[in-house]
Parts: C-alpha cells; sequence; structure tokens
C-alpha cells in the first residue's frame, strides 16, 4: 500500500473545489457529445450509460489520489479505455501522481494512459480520425506531466521559503543577542579605554607623593587635587559607560573626538607626563565624527601605553591629513627596558612616577591588541615597531573627499 507522499500541503476548500472543477469540465464536454450520439443513435444508450456510470466512478476515486496516488491514478487510466467521460478523472490523478517526481510510477502510469488513450481511440475502427486523437492524446499527456513537474517544483518552493522565514524568525532572538553582545564588547572597550587612562593618571600622581620627597607642600596640594579631580572624573566616566549598558543602547554623544585631543595632552601634561605635539591637519573640521572618535581614542591609549611602559620618557604625538589623503597619528615613546624600577629622585618629571613594578615589552601589552581593533573598526590599518630605542605606534584612518 502507497503511503501518502512526504510534501504534500494540505488543500484549502477553494483548492479541493479547483481540482474537481477541473475533472468535472471535460466529464460535461463528453457527457454533451454523448448525449447528442444518443440522440443520433439511439441504440447505443446502453455503452453511453457505462461511458458516463464509469466517468462518475472515477470522480468518486479522485477523492483518494492524494493518499494513494499510484493506484487511484492507475486506475483512472484503466477507466479511459472504456469511458471518455473518465478522461477528467484521469488527468488530474495523473497530475497529482506527477506531483510526487516518482519516475518508477509516473513512466508505468503514462505508459498505460497512452495505450488506453489507443484502445479507447480504435473502438470505433482505425482511420484518420484515430491518428488524430493519439497525436493530440500524446501531446495533452506530455503537457499533464511538465504541469504536475511544475507544480511540485512551486510546492518546494513554497515550502522552502516558509521554512526560511521560520528559520529566520526562529533565529531572530539569537541575532538581537549577538548585536547586544557585540555592543557590549564595544562598551567595553570604550570602559577600557577611558579607565586606563584615568588610572594611569592617577598612579602617575600617586607615585610622585609616594617617591618624590622634595615636593613643597603647595606642590603636594596641587598632585593631591589632580588625584581627587580624575578620580572623580574617573567615576563619571565609568558612570556614564554603566548607565549606558543597562540601557542596552549605543553610546550615547556627545563622544571625545579629535577637538578634543588639546584638552587631552593638557590634561597629561598637568600631571607630569611629557608629551610634544605635531599637528599638521588641513580642514579638521571636515573630518567624520566617528573617525575622529577613534582618532581620540587611539591618541588616549597610545599616552596611556607610553605612562605604563615609559612613565619618565618624553611622548612625540604627529597627527597629519587632508580630506582624500586620510588621517595619520604617529606616537612615539622610549622603548621600555624589561623591567623598570624606581624613578631617580632628581627626574624632572613633575609631580609624580609611577612605582616600581615589572614591565612587559609593550608589544606584548593587550592595549595594542585593542588599538589595532579600534583601526580596523574604522577601516584603517595600525603598526608598530621599534627603531633607534623608541618604540613607534604608526595608525592609518580613512578620510574621504
Amino acid at each position: 500500500m502507497h503511503e501518502r507522499a512526504d510534501h504534500q500541503p494540505p488543500l484549502t476548500r477553494e483548492g479541493v473545489a479547483l481540482r474537481y472543477l477541473c475533472a468535472v469540465l471535460p466529464m460535461l464536454f463528453y457527457g454533451a457529445t454523448l448525449v447528442w450520439v444518443t440522440v443520433q443513435h439511439p441504440g447505443r444508450l446502453p455503452s453511453v450509460l457505462v461511458d458516463a456510470g464509469l466517468g462518475v466512478a472515477g470522480l468518486v476515486l479522485m477523492r483518494w489520489r492524494r493518499r494513494w496516488p499510484w493506484p487511484i491514478a492507475l486506475a483512472t487510466a484503466l477507466l479511459t479505455a472504456f469511458s471518455t467521460v473518465a478522461t477528467g478523472p484521469a488527468q488530474v490523478a495523473y497530475v497529482s501522481l506527477c506531483t510526487h517526481r516518482r519516475w518508477r510510477e509516473i513512466v508505468p502510469v503514462a505508459s498505460v494512459s497512452w495505450l488506453c488513450l489507443a484502445v479507447g481511440a480504435s473502438w470505433s475502427g482505425i482511420n484518420q480520425a484515430t491518428a488524430v486523437t493519439l497525436v493530440t492524446g500524446t501531446f495533452i499527456l506530455g503537457g499533464l506531466t511538465v504541469f504536475g513537474l511544475y507544480l511540485r517544483s512551486r510546492r518546494d518552493l513554497e515550502a522552502s521559503l516558509r521554512e526560511a522565514d521560520l528559520s529566520a524568525e526562529r533565529e531572530q532572538p539569537h541575532r538581537i543577542e549577538q548585536a547586544k553582545l557585540a555592543e557590549r564588547v564595544k562598551i567595553a572597550q570604550e570602559m577600557h579605554d577611558v579607565l586606563a587612562h584615568r588610572i594611569s593618571l592617577l598612579t602617575m600622581l600617586a607615585g610622585g607623593l609616594a617617591y618624590r620627597t622634595d615636593l613643597t607642600p603647595e606642590e603636594t596640594r596641587r598632585t593631591a587635587l589632580a588625584i581627587q579631580e580624575n578620580a572623580h572624573q574617573s567615576m563619571n566616566e565609568l558612570r556614564a559607560v554603566l548607565g549606558t549598558l543597562r540601557r542596552d543602547g549605543a553610546l550615547e554623544a556627545p563622544q571625545p573626538t579629535l577637538a578634543q585631543v588639546e584638552a587631552l595632552i593638557a590634561e597629561v601634561r598637568s600631571a607630569g607626563q611629557r608629551v610634544d605635539v605635531d599637528d599638521t591637519i588641513e580642514r579638521r573640521d571636515l573630518l567624520p565624527a566617528q573617525t575622529g572618535r577613534h582618532a581620540y581614542r587611539i591618541v588616549q591609549e597610545a599616552l596611556t601605553n607610553a605612562r605604563k611602559h615609559a612613565p619618565a620618557g618624553r611622548v612625540t604625538a604627529e597627527l597629519s591629513g587632508r580630506p582624500g589623503a586620510g588621517l595619520r597619528i604617529t606616537v612615539s615613546n622610549p622603548a621600555p627596558p624589561a623591567t623598570a624600577g624606581p624613578p631617580p629622585p632628581d627626574d624632572p618629571a613633575v609631580p609624580g612616577h609611577a612605582p616600581p613594578h615589572p614591565v612587559k615589552p609593550q608589544r606584548e601589552r593587550l592595549g595594542l591588541v585593542g588599538l589595532a581593533e579600534r583601526a580596523r573598526m574604522a577601516g584603517g590599518t595600525i603598526t608598530h615597531t621599534v627603531r633607534d630605542g623608541r618604540f613607534i605606534l604608526d595608525a592609518h584612518l580613512p578620510w574621504e573627499a
């Protein structure tokens, strides 16, 4: 017994009605022809009644064509050898069989249908009309085969589209979570850039109080006030970043851009870091805000790394670029030794230094990984090298004309 084929969507009432209509229309045509024959030849009434009865039987068999496609298609095809009225139900059952795309079933039923067509056409003798009927029937049978295969392809396409829609609906929460996670990663990177800058400043200022014994009371007071101000600023910036994280949103404006680099330099200089700046940027008012934000963070992180690994060294920052040529940021500082001890007491970097601690080579620090990722997010590149005893960080960011 043949099971109902897979991928057969349930039919609506309109679909069922359409299929029975396709079967009934040929039945009505052939039935009208039989009535005309009966009027012309009353003696053929018994054969006409048999023809009509077999057609009705084929119409009844259509009910099970989806459950048993091959047996029903074969049975209705056999009916056409004795009944022209059964042609309609046989054609609908044959198309239904073709939609299953099983050639081992389609080919036998098609062969039987053609043979039954030949038998039915030869009942009144073999003549020119018989040949025309066979040729016409062959073309119709081929067209029905193509039509059935087309219906199957269309059903498969609709099923795949439905599955794609369902899959998209199932994956939508996952994509949302991925987007939230990516945004949290960006916020975490922003938090790292902000806090690393502030904490390194606090370390330098506190180190000055811990290791400088020659500071005057006024210098000590200024250093303590600088520590207080930076600690307060750190809390404010941390609160802003965490507030953004709790709201699951994007980073809120205003974000620092290249316009705030001068304030950043002044801040680190006031904390004791020695920085020389060579700024030759042209038409900075045309620099996109997003690029300016990345540029600010790159400068900030480069200065932070310099304070960590060469706290007493002089830092040189070169900024250049113009629309169409891109933005270039080069920051260099003395290459750090394998270890770093306390600074000499007469070091002119006032007011502070970091306390003694082991220092790894700067290229091994994770800060460079964050800088490289930030440059990549901006569509640029970043490189670093040690040349002539100085660690050089070179970043290129795109700037369209």
